[in-house]
């Protein structure tokens, strides 16, 4: 590894304790369950990935459902915030309960996109587009079954995925190799 990759890992230990602190602690101080919108959105080059600057792997588009919003208004929201692209939501691919580490709700939806252009912001340090059946090694655990559902392309579907040890040391193992290299394309 060369310094600049050492440093860039170096980098990820202050974001990996407030993740620590947040994933511990938020769910005791918030009032209520914790509910996110992600979009699979799909376009002739595949379906469209990020990677944010806090915990570097791929995963889907998406964020926080503010209070007053439908999970079609927020995804729209988060979606042209976070890769710059306006999208028409569609179908819902499915609901995944997440339970222990900051446990939460993901509602995940299909869409298609209807302006904009696909680019980095202050959200989302690299966009690139996929082969939704071959999605890169280096995406986040918990987007793969959502991935895998779209590529199914059947009804809608509610898991139950808990987020333990296992999926915490992955993250960090894919976070400290797209560090290492400077960036999340292989």
């Amino acid at each position: 590894m060369t310094l600049a990759g050492l440093l860039r890992c170096t980098a990820a230990l202050p974001h990996w304790a407030r993740l620590a602190l947040w994933g511990a602690f938020g769910p005791v101080v918030e009032s209520g369950p914790l509910q996110i919108v992600q979009g699979v959105i799909e376009g002739e080059a595949g379906v469209l990935l990020a990677v944010r600057w806090e915990l570097r792997g791929w995963e889907l588009p998406g964020g926080n459902v503010e209070p007053g919003e439908t999970d079609a208004e927020a995804l729209r929201r988060e979606v042209r915030e976070e890769v710059g692209l306006d999208v028409e939501v569609g179908d819902l691919v499915g609901e995944y309960v997440r339970t222990g580490f900051r446990p939460h709700t993901a509602r995940v939806y299909r869409c298609r996109v209807v302006g904009g252009a696909a680019a980095p912001s202050s959200e989302a340090s690299e966009v690139a587009w996929f082969p939704l059946s071959e999605p890169p090694t280096d995406v986040l655990p918990w987007c793969r079954e959502p991935l895998r559902d779209a590529s199914a392309a059947g009804p809608p579907v509610q898991r139950e995925e808990s987020q333990g040890a296992s999926e915490i040391f992955e993250t960090m193992k894919i976070d400290l190799r797209t560090r290492a290299r400077g960036s999340a394309q292989p």
